[in-house]
């Protein structure tokens, strides 16, 4: 009970509480701005452990409207170039459109980066959420640039996927050809008769390969467009070749299936890709996806595979910055955490969950600083065996197998403060949605026990990792406080320069208020 009585006795010094969050519990309410932020970088449009996907919609327009277009814009460019997010950048866009933004055409250019990109902004301006259903004279306009700039591979690629289909927004915008490959592109894609000897060269072998008469060789077009018709080993083993990086990341165990891993020089050219560090780094890939990948490839899959996502790891997680004195992180693997990182969709939901995110990123810092402590807390802290010299696969599988309870976002502050512990840095990942330790009134048990503990390390800092977009942290920002919002590896960056003071109190909105247009 001594505990509880040192909470008591530190509330009085400590900031009031001016909120609660999910649990009921005291809270710190992020301010306006920052919540918006936090909403685009950890926000999937999807049902969360706490929050709908609807309430969550209806959170980014509201708060949208308090803010010009400048602040959007920025916003919009971050979470897309630098959070790699797609829904809430393309809602932005999207939002700045309904308001006949003069920043619409600078925006558009840098979110809608692809054809999935494209199909979203469509999606939400069709859809009518942002206060119009039309898609207007601007947007029309910057659609039909989109796609009169496209190549011929960037047109194919925008091709596959549905709802609306790049034959619906074609059929939308009426974009003007400005060649004659273009013209009869068109009007193939959208199922009129067009001049076939007209079509470029890729697409040609494409409809020869559909028809039979050029089987042997594949196009080199996005593999879905070929597997509607039966493929042998040969013709997957050419495909595992020609995929992108991401898409054969994504598709080892489809490989396996259809035989490709069964002869060892296939083996040996797909391991040799997927540990290529230029196309690692070319390919944006998330640390979580290579986490997910290797989590779900199965048995079938060769070892030699396996270990070439643990180097692609290596790669993505090289920006890891290196951070001086005593660095404790402490991963949530409460029960809430147990949820999809990207939320629940019916036939969409991701396999990873919050909980596996926070375990790697405490395996990421663990790998780059050796000393330092790694404390996973649920209603306690869990007593975890880890070792610097083991992989972060490895690591952050074995964090992500413990835990399941409650939350108490203050029990490894309680430990540290216990201990008497030296610390210059401490990281903590959660979704901040603690309760077990909450008080009837003053400030949170988190909030006290960090006051505590910087009366005995006064140069230390706090950065709170937040991975879901509730708009409530239990420490409140500050100069030794950083609240930051996403699951991208960018989050090591603005840690990088609050621990540098690159930044001032408000580290992270400066961090997206850089942003040049």
């Amino acid at each position: 009970m001594a505990n509880l009585l040192l909470f008591r006795s530190l509330l009085r010094n400590a900031p009031l509480a001016d909120a609660h969050n999910n649990e009921g519990a005291p809270a710190f309410a992020f301010t306006a701005r920052h919540k918006l932020a936090q909403m685009v970088m950890t926000g999937c449009t999807n049902e969360t452990f706490y929050a709908s996907a609807q309430a969550q919609l209806n959170d980014v327009l509201e708060m949208a409207k308090e803010f010009d277009d400048l602040f959007l814009a920025k916003l919009a460019i971050y979470g897309r170039e630098r959070a790699m997010m797609k829904d809430t950048p393309a809602l932005l866009t999207a939002l700045l459109a309904a308001r006949g933004s003069a920043l619409l055409p600078v925006v558009f250019a840098r979110v809608i980066t692809n054809g999935r990109m494209l199909r979203n902004f469509v999606q939400i301006m069709r859809s009518g959420v942002t206060g119009r259903r039309s898609l207007g004279t601007r947007p029309k306009k910057l659609i039909q640039r989109w796609l009169q700039d496209a190549s011929e591979a960037r047109l194919l690629q925008a091709s596959v996927g549905n709802a609306p289909s790049l034959a619906d927004i074609v059929k939308m915008v009426h974009p003007r050809p400005q060649a004659a490959w273009q013209e009869a592109f068109f009007a193939w894609l959208i199922g009129k008769p067009c001049d076939r000897a007209q079509l470029p060269e890729i697409t040609r072998s494409l409809l020869a390969f559909r028809e039979g008469i050029n089987s042997e060789t594949l196009p080199d077009v996005p593999f879905l467009l070929l597997t509607g018709s039966p493929l042998n080993k040969a013709q997957w083993a050419q495909l595992a070749q020609k995929m992108s990086w991401q898409t054969l990341r994504m598709n080892l165990n489809t490989l396996a299936r259809h035989g490709v891993f069964e002869d060892v020089a296939q083996v040996n050219l797909v391991a040799k890709r997927l540990a290529d560090k230029t196309q690692v780094r070319e390919s944006r890939v998330y640390p979580y996806q290579l986490l997910s990948a290797w989590n779900n490839v199965q048995n079938s899959v060769p070892t030699k595979i396996s270990d070439a996502l643990h180097q692609a790891m290596e790669y993505a997680l090289e920006n890891v910055p290196r951070f001086t004195g005593n660095i404790v992180v402490c991963p949530d693997v409460s029960g809430s955490m147990h949820s999809p990182i990207t939320g629940w969709r019916k036939g969409a939901s991701s396999t990873l969950r919050c909980v596996d995110v926070a375990a790697l990123i405490a395996a990421a810092v663990l790998r780059r600083h050796p000393k330092a402590r790694v404390l996973p807390f649920e209603c306690d802290v869990v007593n975890v065996a880890l070792s610097a010299r083991q992989s972060v696969m490895h690591n952050a599988q074995k964090l992500a197998s413990v835990g399941g309870g409650g939350t108490d976002c203050s029990a490894p502050l309680r430990k540290l403060l216990a201990e008497r512990a030296q610390v210059d840095l401490v990281i903590m990942v959660s979704d901040n949605e603690s309760w077990l330790d909450k008080s009837r009134r003053g400030s949170t048990a988190t909030q006290a026990c960090w006051e505590n503990l910087k009366k005995r390390n006064p140069h230390a800092r706090l950065v709170c990792i937040d991975l879901l977009p509730y708009g409530t942290t239990q420490a409140a920002e500050r100069r030794d406080i950083l609240n930051v919002g996403g699951f991208s590896d960018d989050v090591f960056t603005v840690i990088d320069n609050f621990v540098n003071d690159r930044h001032g109190s408000e580290h992270w909105l400066n961090e997206i208020e850089s942003v040049v247009l």
